[in-house]
């Protein structure tokens, strides 16, 4: 293993760092605003002579994709079923919910799970509510099982009645619920309290290819 540049070694240390704070790998633009670095290509450039070195491995489909080599470890997350971002969209029951029951698992790294193991699933996106927070159509939502969430957190609710499941920001209102999209031009959903349940909060987004 060759000795790093002075411009590696403060890519490393940023990305550590970023990682014990924050709990997640920083992106590539990150990079380059921590570390001073002039384009998105020099920051390519120098991730790839760590890789290639063994100090990293990088997940070019995964947003964030970014592992340490001497921290993380991947996870086996089971994708679950489909969420909508938009309009609710029905799910077969409440026991699809059950990941037990997932044939389709998504590897991922601990740092994408902000190092929790137990109670992640992921969720297929369906809809472009929530474009304005990075979250669009045919990504992918890793969740954290829930059953409560702060108002602003993105949630995967359950509407009992519609037997409807969609993917929102929450937020608690004098005796209702607001279901806000991150979209400007999508008005949000006013649900009554217990009409509702939370099924999870999002950790972390895999962007689709291309996307």
């Amino acid at each position: 293993m060759r000795k790093l540049s002075s411009k590696q070694q403060d890519i490393l240390d940023f990305i550590r760092q970023f990682l014990e704070e924050r709990g997640y790998p920083p992106t590539i633009r990150d990079i380059v605003a921590g570390c001073g670095i002039s384009s998105t290509s020099v920051v390519d450039y120098h991730l790839a002579i760590l890789e290639k070195e063994g100090h990293l491995r990088r997940h070019p489909e995964i947003s964030r994709g970014i592992e340490l080599s001497d921290r993380s470890h991947n996870i086996l997350v089971p994708v679950i079923g489909q969420i909508a971002a938009g309009q609710p969209i029905p799910v077969p029951a409440p026991d699809a919910w059950d990941n037990t029951a997932s044939a389709e698992v998504l590897e991922v790294t601990e740092g994408m799970t902000r190092g929790r193991r137990e109670g992640i699933y992921a969720l297929k996106v369906k809809g472009s509510s929530m474009i304005d927070a990075l979250i669009d159509d045919g990504d992918i939502v890793l969740m954290q099982y829930v059953n409560t969430v702060e108002n602003g957190e993105t949630a995967a609710v359950w509407l009992k009645a519609e037997k409807e499941a969609t993917l929102k920001k929450f937020y608690a209102e004098a005796g209702r619920i607001r279901l806000q999209p991150a979209n400007s031009q999508m008005p949000p959903i006013f649900v009554e309290p217990e009409n509702i349940e939370i099924q999870g909060k999002v950790i972390a987004v895999i962007r689709k290819l291309g996307g």
